[in-house]
C-alpha cells in the first residue's frame, strides 16, 4: 500500500499493492493498522455503501455535517468514475478548492475524504459499482450538499453536461456561497 496526499490536507490517494498471476488478483483492499500508520486518519468506519449507477450518473456534491460529519474511504469494483473531494473546512487554506480522482476497477485506487468535506462522483464508463465505507452512521437532518456545477468551485467532470443524469434532489443543490456561511462541522 502506498499513499499520497492530496494538495488538500487529509484527503489521500491511496495505492494498493496488487498481485497477480494467471489465476487472477489479490490484494487487501482494507487494513486498519497500515491505513492508521500511513495517513494518520483516526477514522473507525462503522457503515459500508455500494450503489451501482450508469454512465453520466452524478452522485453529489453530498456531506454531512455538525457531529454526523463523516469521513470516507471510497473505491470502485467495477467501471470507472471520477471521484471529487471539496474541501469545506472554513478554517483550511484550501476551502472551496477540490481534488478530483479517477477511481477504476483496474488501478484498485482508493480515495480517503475526511471530514469536513463535500463529496462526489460520476461515472465514466457504461455501468460502475461504487463502494465506500464511512466513520459515522448516516443522519438524514445532517445531509447538506452543493450543487454539481457550482460555478465558484468550477469542477471539471470530465463529461459532457449534457450527459450528467442527477437525482431530483441533487438537481436543486443549493451553491456553495449559499451554503458556505452555514455549514458546521464539530
Amino acid at each position: 500500500m502506498r499513499v499520497e496526499e492530496t494538495k488538500l490536507a487529509g484527503c489521500f490517494i491511496i495505492y494498493d499493492t496488487v498481485f497477480s498471476d494467471s489465476r487472477g488478483y489479490f490484494f487487501e483492499s482494507f487494513n486498519q493498522q497500515k491505513f492508521t500508520s500511513l495517513t494518520g486518519a483516526k477514522a473507525v468506519f462503522v457503515q459500508d455503501n455500494q450503489s451501482r449507477s450508469t454512465r453520466g450518473v452524478l452522485r453529489g456534491l453530498h456531506f454531512q455535517q455538525g457531529e454526523h460529519a463523516q469521513a470516507k474511504l471510497v473505491r470502485v469494483l467495477e467501471g470507472t468514475v471520477l471521484d471529487v473531494a471539496v474541501d469545506l473546512r472554513k478554517d483550511s487554506p484550501t476551502f472551496g478548492e477540490y481534488v478530483a480522482v479517477e477511481l477504476t476497477e483496474d488501478n484498485h485506487t482508493q480515495l480517503y475524504i475526511p471530514r469536513g468535506f463535500g463529496h462526489g462522483f460520476v461515472v465514466l464508463s457504461p455501468t460502475a459499482t461504487f463502494f465506500y465505507k464511512c466513520d459515522n452512521f448516516y443522519n438524514k437532518a445532517s445531509e447538506g450538499g452543493i450543487i454539481y456545477n457550482d460555478p465558484t468551485i468550477g469542477i471539471d467532470w470530465k463529461i459532457d453536461a449534457s450527459e450528467v443524469l442527477l437525482s431530483d434532489k441533487d438537481s436543486v443543490l443549493p451553491t456553495f456561497n449559499e451554503i458556505s456561511a452555514t455549514v458546521y462541522f464539530d
